[in-house]
């Protein structure tokens, strides 16, 4: 079976004291038609590089945990990260940093910038991947509607919005163990 999964709110938070909700304000809109993700201005990558080493962000040690635990003869894992490419030396010392650099059988990362859900999109049906986990309830449903042989997660970190059917709310990575 093989199983992708996001990198940031599934194994790395966010950095301490800024809401969620500023994050996806600042960076992501949806309009009725389409969905569009803001690429951060220079002053601003020079401070999300800096919001992005590892002492600003907490790895989330249960999620890590589980990922720990499922046997590699049985589960093909895959990484699919949209961070931008001015993250990227940030991204694989953050991986090695929480000990997750070498679980995967391939890490797929948007470094050439391309819209995340586009990039996401991609990836996912040239993997044909059986199962993935997103935090991002918008790209999923955009994603979810090219790629009819995924079942898709929506870990949805404590968040009260009713999932559209197609997409499986969990609030744990464990729940995912009831599909696996």
């Amino acid at each position: 079976m093989k199983i992708g999964f996001d990198l940031d709110k599934i194994f790395v938070d966010y950095p301490p004291l800024i809401p969620d909700a500023l994050i996806d304000r600042l960076y992501k809109r949806k309009t009725k038609n389409e969905l569009i993700y803001r690429i951060p201005s220079r002053p601003e990558q020079l401070l999300r590089q800096l919001s992005h080493y590892h002492g600003f962000r907490a790895p989330i040690t249960d999620n890590i945990t589980f990922l720990h635990s499922l046997p590699k003869k049985k589960y093909t894992l895959f990484l699919i990260s949209s961070r931008f490419g001015f993250l990227e030396k940030q991204t694989f010392s953050l991986l090695k940093t929480i000990g997750i650099d070498k679980m995967f059988r391939g890490m797929y990362f948007n470094f050439s910038n391309e819209q995340p859900h586009l990039f996401k999109e991609r990836i996912l049906r040239e993997l044909a991947l059986d199962l993935y986990v997103d935090d991002d309830l918008q790209l999923l449903e955009y994603v979810s509607k090219m790629n009819k042989g995924t079942k898709f997660f929506w870990l949805h970190n404590g968040v009260k919005v009713k999932s559209p059917d197609k997409i499986i709310s969990i609030n744990h990575l464990t729940d995912l163990s009831k599909y696996l």
